[in-house]
Formats: structure tokens, C-alpha cells, sequence
């Protein structure tokens, strides 16, 4: 098994579901990305690990990953939504889950 596989495998275990109102202080801190859904959260997860960072900056150019706006925030908020997570320090990252 790769390094990369072995990170990958990390990465996954470390991914939970959690509601958005447990994630507002990181919200509030700057620290949350969100990741589009069609994405796999955990191959993103793994570029940032990884410090890919041209092909981040080519998500985050494109729209795929962003920083959640205060809409969505409070959006989340008011829809009670659930998200899939995984911290890669210093960033948080979410994707909504799909129902």
C-alpha cells in the first residue's frame, strides 16, 4: 500500500457527518470550504494533504471549492442541514449530503 493510499484511507475514517450548527465557531474563524457536490470530499481532502496546491487553486478558480458565504451559512442554519467533514488543518471542509 502507497503513502498516498495510506493517507487516503486516513483521510476517510476522519470524515464524519455533522450538522452545520456544530460547525459555525469554525465558520466564524474563516477555516470552512466548501466542496461541490460531484466532488469527492476525500480525494479533495487528499490534494490539500498532499499541498497540491495547483490543482486547489484550479478548484478554488473554478468554483468547485470556496469559502461558504454567509447566505449558505445561515441557509445551513435554518435548514438544520447535515454535512459531510473532514479537517485538514487549517481548513474544514464540507459538502452537503445528499438526500
Amino acid at each position: 500500500m502507497s503513502n498516498t493510499d495510506i493517507l487516503r484511507s486516513k483521510i476517510n475514517l476522519e470524515t464524519a457527518a455533522y450538522p452545520w450548527s456544530e460547525l459555525l465557531r469554525h465558520f466564524a474563524s474563516g477555516a470552512v470550504l466548501v466542496v461541490q457536490p460531484g466532488l469527492d470530499l476525500v480525494e479533495v481532502a487528499l490534494l490539500m494533504a498532499n499541498d497540491h496546491a495547483d490543482e486547489v487553486a484550479a478548484l478554488l478558480g473554478e468554483g468547485y471549492l470556496a469559502k461558504v458565504s454567509d447566505a449558505q451559512a445561515q441557509a445551513w442554519l435554518e435548514q438544520d442541514a447535515q454535512h459531510w467533514t473532514v479537517v485538514v488543518k487549517p481548513w474544514v471542509l464540507v459538502q452537503e449530503r445528499q438526500t
